[in-house]
């Protein structure tokens, strides 16, 4: 059964929640009413709606634009819409790479296998594609977000667990940072959505 969801009503509910969790100023723009009504159809598993708007259920999602349009706070507002089995955790890349500084290729292990029993495999969302710069760890340099990004992309084919990313990086500018190789594997296991590069800056 498909249940018909109120989309302008969630939209209302979900800026209220905004406002609690960011101050009385949080608002939607308008013009983002689009993007933010296909994250909640993703969240919320509507069959109908994503089928409509051309979103993969079984993907997770690269949510896509300029420095402050809002992609990490909408991230961190789709917990109070979000079904049981879709719950994803957040981490910044800029915090993995730190971690890895410390603790070595351990974190890539971390945030990718996770543990060998498989009831410890999670979701995540990781925030800020691109802020984490190459990291030397006793000298050896280490893409720390590709090699994770591989290892999830195995994970997806093999155990469906889904990743999310948030990214001010355009597609070309992926490749450029991390290879063809990277930005091919995130066409495979994520559905984009994007907003538009003139979206003003919401800080």
């Amino acid at each position: 059964m498909n249940l018909q969801y109120n989309y302008p009503e969630i939209l209302a509910w979900l800026e209220q929640k905004g406002k609690q969790d960011y101050g009385d100023t949080f608002c939607f723009e308008e013009q983002d009413a689009p993007k933010i009504i296909k994250l909640i159809a993703y969240f919320l598993k509507d069959e109908v709606k994503t089928k409509e708007l051309g979103i993969d259920l079984t993907k997770g999602i690269l949510l896509t634009g300029p420095v402050g349009c809002g992609k990490t706070s909408l991230m961190t507002l789709m917990k109070y819409v979000t079904k049981p089995n879709n719950r994803f955790y957040m981490k910044t890349c800029r915090d993995i790479s730190f971690e890895f500084i410390k603790e070595g290729y351990e974190i890539i292990h971390r945030y990718s296998r996770g543990n060998y029993s498989q009831t410890d495999y999670k979701n995540y969302c990781f925030d800020d594609l691109g802020v984490e710069q190459n990291i030397k760890y006793y000298g050896n340099e280490c893409n720390v977000m590709a090699e994770i990004i591989l290892s999830r992309y195995d994970l997806y084919f093999a155990r469906k667990v889904i990743t999310h990313l948030t990214t001010n990086l355009s597609a070309s500018e992926i490749e450029s940072a991390y290879g063809n190789r990277i930005r091919s594997r995130l066409r495979g296991m994520l559905n984009l959505i994007s907003f538009d590069k003139t979206t003003a800056d919401k800080r």
